[in-house]
């Protein structure tokens, strides 16, 4: 919350506390307190700033399934780039989403630019932007998403069994031994993979079923299957 839950709320039904209806002049003070609460509570452009951007990244990760402690993470980067200066210049909503971005990454949850990008009010390219930019200035600690990392919800996104999420894994894991993945997108390989098992287990699903669940092209998929498939030599799928 952006004033961290320590002021005043002032409930939105014009009620008293046994339920009972206000009458009108009541009622009419009960708005015009809400008004200077209302304005109390965002008192200056640091404050409507930290609001905005809040329910941003409340907005944004409630759609893309991300738990809390994510958006926690990504209101507390977003308060260091705030109180750093790191904003002028840039759209509160372009920070706002890279701060997610930043969250999900750290928190082993990765999300990719394309699904953020979906949900964001922002052009992708500015996303990716500032993400290289709040990092570097921050200092964050953001790993390189890891393929495996996206495995499980792309499997159960398509209903997948325990069996072909294993499978899946096994592929990814083989491929980096063999230095397939090096400079390849960690979306893109995940979904191979997930594809690829749900051939080898018999489980029914398509390159288009896939894309969708994993917000990337189908011609990428078959790119990164054949690949996979070239890696895994006792495969024996053509």
């Amino acid at each position: 919350m952006h004033d961290k839950g320590l002021s005043t709320n002032i409930d939105w039904r014009n009620k008293d506390a046994y339920g009972n209806s206000l009458g009108s002049r009541q009622r009419e003070k009960m708005q015009r307190l809400r008004k200077w609460n209302e304005r109390f509570r965002t008192r200056d452009s640091k404050e409507r700033n930290l609001k905005q951007a809040l329910g941003e990244i409340d907005r944004m990760a409630s759609a893309v399934g991300l738990p809390t402690n994510v958006r926690e993470t990504a209101s507390v980067i977003y308060r260091r780039a705030l109180d750093e200066d790191l904003l002028p210049g840039r759209s509160i909503e372009g920070v706002s989403t890279a701060c997610v971005y930043a969250a999900a990454r750290q928190a082993g949850v990765p999300r990719s630019l394309d699904e953020i990008a979906d949900v964001s009010r922002v052009e992708k390219n500015e996303i990716a932007r500032t993400y290289r930019y709040v990092v570097r200035e921050l200092g964050l600690e953001v790993q390189p998403a890891d393929p495996e990392s996206y495995v499980p919800r792309f499997a159960s996104g398509l209903d997948l069994s325990d069996e072909a999420e294993h499978r899946a894994r096994a592929l990814l894991q083989n491929a980096k031994e063999k230095g397939v993945h090096s400079g390849k997108s960690p979306v893109g390989l995940a979904a191979a993979a997930v594809y690829a098992a749900a051939l080898l287990t018999n489980e029914k699903t398509t390159q288009a079923a896939v894309s969708d669940v994993a917000d990337i092209s189908e011609v990428t998929i078959r790119n990164r299957y054949h690949e996979l498939l070239e890696a895994e030599e006792t495969l024996g799928l053509a």
